[in-house]
């Protein structure tokens, strides 16, 4: 029997699929592939954290089923890591949840808030889950082109301007995945106003918010006076603790959305293995120096890359945060488009990095690089893209490239 799934047929093909495909089948030959390609911190967590894992996991209470609003001590420990950092006053039995990660937060608050045709702004280009999230909900995205090159806030209202119905939400992300870009407070709170004045709320995702690298640490929306009452946020200890693999997030803000994620969790999951919650307590609450480690392990593998790239021919901006370089193709190679490219810089190069047309059309031309290999491999890789651009004939500028085909 043959049967098209309405919910998926509305997913296209994934893009980075085709690079994964090639890079496992590059790996089953022998090759060693330097992979950049998915934001997977390479170092494990602190070890204070994986000693309180290994404790609770003696208790025998502990293998018992959980709660999925997560558990008051894990709760309490969200609104105080809100209020050291922010400064922001949180309720942890109305204000803050937490999730099995930020993608299935992000996904499940979709579903609670969605319904069929309604209208959701998101960031484009961005981390999959913000459009798609939506889209597995029912609703249709307008994109909001963002970066560098656009006024967000212009975008924003010609958004309003051009959809009907009313768009229902907005979706933020600062520190960007995948465009790195930061903003300030003076930012989330020209948001506020408009979204408050526009009856839209605002989902911002916040994953990013420890990993920076210049300047003013990047605020919260959360910090805008008001904005509890159409923002919730969204944050992770994947990337801060270096425990992707915990599966363990949170959402804070707004009552009634945080209410309802509650009632839709309450029916799909029973909440993150107790002793993992607890172990993320004791990353919350313990010693922070881990924060620092982490920061000064990026920015040093930063600027190994960025450095080494510029000198290799193929200049691309300094990220100030997050773990991802957003590269522009060499000029020399942009009309190939991201997803050749990615996959000829596997091929030949033996480098896997992410094509940014999978983060969204606006991210064609883009490519995204992790900063998840050590510095001696990140070496080796630029090494192996300089090799790779030589061969194509691309210059010190990314430019005067030979016929690829000859």
């Amino acid at each position: 029997m043959t049967q098209e799934f309405h919910r998926i047929k509305r997913l296209p093909p994934y893009v980075f699929a085709e690079v994964n495909a090639l890079k496992s089948k590059a790996r089953a030959a022998g090759e060693d592939i330097i992979d950049f390609g998915m934001g997977n911190p390479d170092q494990p967590p602190p070890q204070h954290v994986i000693d309180k894992l290994a404790e609770t996991l003696a208790d025998p209470r502990a293998h018992r089923y959980s709660t999925s609003r997560g558990i008051p001590g894990l709760r309490k420990a969200l609104c105080a890591y809100y209020q050291r950092r922010f400064g922001v006053d949180l309720d942890p039995e109305r204000e803050a949840i937490v999730t099995l990660g930020s993608k299935e937060g992000l996904a499940n608050l979709a579903q609670a808030i969605t319904s069929p045709g309604d209208i959701i702004l998101a960031p484009n280009p961005s981390y999959p889950i913000h459009a798609f999230g939506f889209i597995i909900a029912g609703a249709a995205i307008r994109s909001i082109p963002v970066g560098p090159e656009f006024d967000f806030m212009e975008q924003l209202e010609r958004a309003m301007r051009h959809s009907v119905p009313k768009p229902s939400a907005l979706v933020l992300n600062y520190p960007s995945n995948p465009t790195a870009e930061v903003v300030d407070l003076e930012f989330y709170s020209t948001v506020v106003d408009f979204c408050r004045e526009n009856g839209i709320y605002v989902i911002s995702d916040l994953a990013y918010a420890e990993v920076y690298f210049e300047g003013e640490p990047p605020p919260s929306i959360l910090q805008v006076p008001g904005a509890k009452d159409i923002a919730v946020e969204f944050t992770s200890l994947s990337k801060t603790y270096s425990m992707p693999g915990w599966r363990i997030g949170f959402c804070a803000g707004n009552p009634d959305l945080i209410a309802a994620l509650a009632r839709v969790k309450s029916y799909l999951d029973y909440g993150a293995f107790t002793p993992i919650q607890v172990a993320a307590t004791a990353a919350l609450n313990g010693p922070q120096e881990c924060i620092d480690e982490m920061r000064a392990r990026y920015r040093s593998r930063r600027d190994v890359l960025v450095n080494g790239l510029e000198a290799a021919g193929w200049p691309i901006p300094s990220p100030p945060a997050t773990m991802f370089c957003w590269a522009p193709l060499p000029p020399a190679l942009r009309e190939m488009g991201s997803l050749e490219f990615s996959k000829l810089l596997l091929e030949e190069a033996q480098v896997a990095v992410a094509p940014g047309i999978g983060f969204g059309e606006y991210g064609e031309g883009f490519v995204r690089l992790g900063l998840v290999e050590n510095e001696h491999r990140t070496r080796q890789a630029v090494r192996n893209i300089k090799a790779f651009l030589k061969s194509l004939g691309v210059n010190d500028q990314g430019a005067k490239v030979r016929n690829i085909a000859s």
